[in-house]
C-alpha cells in the first residue's frame, strides 16, 4: 500500500471515480496492495474490472477472484501486451518497480506508434516530483523530443488526469517525425 495513507486513499478515489464514470478498469490482476484496492473499489461502486495476470502469480495465489474477467496468460510480456489492447489510457498510481516497468513501456510503444494512447502519472502528494523531473531532463539532455514529452500527462487527480486524457492528442510517432525530416 505504500508508506503513506494518501496513496491508498488516491486509489480507491481514482477507482471510485471511474466506476461512476462508466470507466472500466483494466489492470494487473492482483489482489494484494494498491492494486487489490482499485479492484474492490471499482466493484464495489459497480465499475467493470478487468485483470491481466501471469499464472505464475496465479500459482503463488495473488490473483484477485472477483473480477469482471480475469485474464490468466504465460508471461510478463503477454500481460503487458494484452492490458494495452484492452486499454484506452494508461494511470500509473504510486508504485515500485513493476509500475516504472510498465509505465515506461507504455511510454515507449506510444512514441514507436505501437498505440496512440495517453499515459498518466497520479502524483499523489508529489510522489512522482523527482521522476517527473527527470522525464524533462532527458528531454532537456535531447533523449526525449519536447512533442513526445506530452504523451506524459502528470495530475494529482483523476478527474484532472480525465480531463487531460479527453483532450489528448497523440503526437507524431518517431517513424512520421523520420518521414517528415526526410521527407
Amino acid at each position: 500500500m505504500g508508506a503513506d495513507p494518501a496513496y491508498a486513499e488516491a486509489a480507491t478515489a481514482a477507482a471510485r471515480t471511474l466506476a461512476e464514470r462508466g470507466i472500466g478498469v483494466v489492470y494487473g490482476g492482483g489482489r494484494l496492495g494498491l492494486m487489490g484496492l482499485v479492484a474492490d473499489a471499482a466493484l464495489a461502486a459497480g465499475g467493470e474490472v478487468i485483470g491481466v495476470i501471469p499464472d505464475t502469480l496465479v500459482q503463488a495465489e495473488v490473483a484477485h477472484t472477483g473480477c469482471t474477467e480475469l485474464h490468466v496468460v504465460d508471461t510478463m510480456h503477454q500481460r503487458k501486451q494484452m492490458m494495452t489492447d484492452l486499454c484506452d489510457g494508461f494511470i500509473a498510481l504510486p508504485g515500485g518497480v513493476g509500475t516504472m516497468d510498465e509505465l515506461f513501456e507504455a511510454m515507449s510503444w506510444a512514441v514507436l506508434g505501437y498505440h496512440r494512447k495517453p499515459c498518466g502519472l497520479l502524483n499523489v502528494g508529489g510522489y512522482y516530483d523527482k521522476l517527473i523531473a527527470f522525464v524533462d531532463e532527458m528531454g532537456e539532455a535531447g533523449f526525449i523530443r519536447q512533442r513526445h514529452r506530452g504523451n506524459l500527462i502528470c495530475t494529482e487527480t483523476v478527474e484532472e488526469m480525465l480531463a487531460r486524457f479527453a483532450d489528448f492528442v497523440p503526437p507524431p510517432t518517431v517513424m512520421e517525425i523520420v518521414r517528415e525530416d526526410l521527407g
